[in-house]
């Protein structure tokens, strides 16, 4: 049945049970009292006028009925009511009307079409029930303690209880007023500190925490609860999961390691952030890749006029061009995936003239640190040459700010990719000029989940049952999400005034080799059962990575997470001299050169020439 019929059968329905209940009450009531009829039917034309208008007003006839919530049958009541009470005051301007036949139609009406919706729903839960329960007489039904007895907790049962493969024993909560109550008929049994102990009475199977908004440090403790055990835990999909369509409400989601080192979501200036980016064309490098693809999802929600998605691999413009497009093409969103690589100077320079981005978010580069030490020429050639051709094509197309993407291996650089993303921080801030193109810098740690993380390597080894190899068990790293490390390079793009370097709150450094822990305990294997093993710092590592070195260090915080590094640089001509040098030395020269000039112990005393550079690189 389409819509449209669905519509005249809700119609035919409603007004069916108006006239009968009318009808009703009318032979119900005439031998008692002596009624007249007239007023009555004109009481019953204009009840049902007005049932009809507003239920279209508030679309009751567009509700898909086996979904009927409290909120909707209580709407659907008032609706029915405020129908009598204007039918009742207009008809008794005209002719006199008996209350008790108003009262006993009303009651009979307010009780019967809500009571419909309800009723459809009830018989259309216990059909999917008896559908799933036929088709699925062997399924093994998995015992399932809840955490958390909230909002979250509520949907989740809500959706589940009738999965003919889940089973609920229970529910655990911190909250003590919650003891000893119910939620859909699931009991709460205790709180979080009892899973273990409710995990051996019950004979539970996995452990969900359906809490969509629970901190790390809160899910870190509960999985910690559990970890003694062999039971699987799962969780409930976040609410960022839930509004990007990762995950159903009704989904089961493993815990990642992701998700207990990420922090609490910064609230963002979003009015801020708004009036730079809608209706505005903006133009994302490196936009197939972790940080770049993220930058677009974020940039999308904004509304802008059009969105570059400029990169080198054509595959993975592919995939973000294709994932963006459905959101793209319903909200009006000129999506243009532009294959290009920025050591190209003039097809950058082209691209740029061409679409005269608003904004540029420069997030291509070469990041892998012991690749970059074995090719140092192509990290200058991408890193340098590359960032130089797009902050310089940005200026000559009077692009209104440029955000690059930068590292925390930018400071105290011992090697080539660290001093080549410094390298690329002082080339864009020194074009840096007052009442033309804002140039900045965003400098953070390591991205959680990217393609380069250790992670993905870590689950590789636990699939194959070990080992898992750590460089150096002293070793440690600053970790954010993708979608945070995002949504921070966004909003320091919003307070730029150009010239800075913004440098974001990584929190508290993370150790390796507890990271490694934390995978192995979350894939349900135990400590002794898979070893973790040192392979030795490999070329170009640090040991502890900095976000600003000694003299850069600022407590200038210009929002929540972000602060403004007192960066002293280098004047841009010298910079440029240096990048000139470059291409005549060896790969040993190369690498020397490189982190010497990084690292501020390089001096030139004269440039060669102030002609500019124009290295292409096809």
């Amino acid at each position: 049945m389409n819509r449209t019929m669905k519509r005249i059968t809700l119609i035919t329905l409603d007004l069916t049970v108006f006239y009968l209940t009318a009808l009703f009450s009318y032979l119900f009531l005439s031998p008692l009292v002596g009624l007249d009829a007239q007023p009555m039917v004109t009481s019953l034309l204009v009840s049902t006028g007005v049932y009809i208008a507003l239920s279209f007003y508030f679309r009751l006839f567009d509700k898909i009925n086996r979904y009927t919530s409290i909120k909707e049958t209580i709407v659907h009541a008032l609706v029915v009511t405020f129908a009598f009470v204007v039918s009742d005051i207009v008809t008794m301007l005209f002719a006199p009307l008996s209350m008790r036949f108003l009262f006993l139609w009303y009651l009979l009406a307010v009780m019967i079409i809500p009571a419909s919706r309800v009723g459809w729903r009830i018989i259309m839960e216990h059909r999917m029930k008896k559908e799933k329960l036929n088709g699925n007489k062997d399924v093994t039904k998995l015992r399932t303690l809840i955490v958390g007895a909230g909002e979250g907790g509520g949907l989740f049962i809500r959706n589940l209880q009738h999965d003919p493969a889940i089973e609920f024993v229970g529910i655990v909560d911190d909250d003590d007023n919650k003891k000893n109550t119910t939620v859909f008929g699931v009991p709460v049994l205790g709180k979080t500190k009892d899973i273990e102990k409710l995990i051996d009475t019950y004979d539970v199977d996995q452990v969900t925490i359906a809490i969509p908004s629970i901190s790390s440090k809160n899910l870190e403790r509960i999985v910690s609860y559990c970890n003694e055990t062999d039971i699987k835990v799962n969780q409930m999909p976040s609410v960022e999961d839930m509004v990007q369509g990762t995950y159903e409400v009704n989904e089961f989601k493993e815990i990642d390691v992701t998700d207990l080192l990420g922090r609490d979501e910064v609230k963002l200036d979003m009015e801020k952030i708004a009036t730079q980016l809608s209706g505005q064309t903006i133009l994302v490098s490196g936009a197939g890749g972790s940080i770049g693809s993220e930058i677009c999802r974020q940039i999308i929600r904004f509304s802008p006029k059009r969105i570059l998605l400029l990169g080198h691999g054509e595959n993975s413009i592919y995939l973000i061009n294709r994932e963006l497009k459905p959101f793209a093409d319903k909200n009006e969103i000129d999506l243009v995936p532009v294959i290009a690589d920025i050591q190209d100077r003039d097809r950058i320079f082209k691209i740029m003239a061409q679409y005269k981005p608003d904004r540029v978010y420069h997030a291509a580069a070469h990041k892998h640190v012991p690749l970059m030490e074995y090719n140092p020429t192509e990290a200058v050639k991408n890193n340098v040459y590359g960032t130089k051709n797009m902050a310089e094509g940005a200026k000559a197309a009077g692009v209104q700010s440029f955000v690059m993407v930068s590292t925390d291996k930018a400071v105290n650089p011992p090697n080539v990719m660290g001093a080549t993303k410094r390298i690329a921080e002082m080339i864009v801030t020194g074009l840096n000029e007052e009442g033309k193109t804002n140039f900045v810098a965003v400098r953070f740690g390591n991205v959680l989940g990217s393609r380069g993380s250790v992670i993905p390597v870590f689950k590789d080894q636990i699939k194959k049952g070990g080992p898992i190899t750590v460089t150096d068990f002293r070793m440690t790293r600053y970790f954010m999400t993708i979608p945070e490390a995002s949504r921070l390079v966004l909003q320091a793009g919003s307070l730029a005034r150009g010239g800075e370097i913004f440098v974001l709150d990584m929190g508290e450094p993370v150790k390796i080799v507890d990271l490694a822990k934390q995978m192995i305990q979350l894939s349900g294997a135990k400590n002794k059962d898979i070893k973790i093993t040192e392979s030795g710092i490999r070329p170009g590592e640090k040991l502890y990575e900095e976000l600003l070195s000694k003299s850069e260090n600022t407590r200038k915080q210009v929002y929540e997470k972000i602060f403004i590094g007192k960066v002293t640089n280098t004047p841009l001509n010298d910079v440029l001299n240096f990048v000139r040098r470059l291409e005549r030395l060896s790969d040993e020269e190369l690498k020397e050169q490189l982190v010497a000039f990084a690292n501020n112990k390089i001096k030139l005393e004269e440039p060669e020439t102030n002609e500019e550079t124009e290295m292409v690189y096809a």
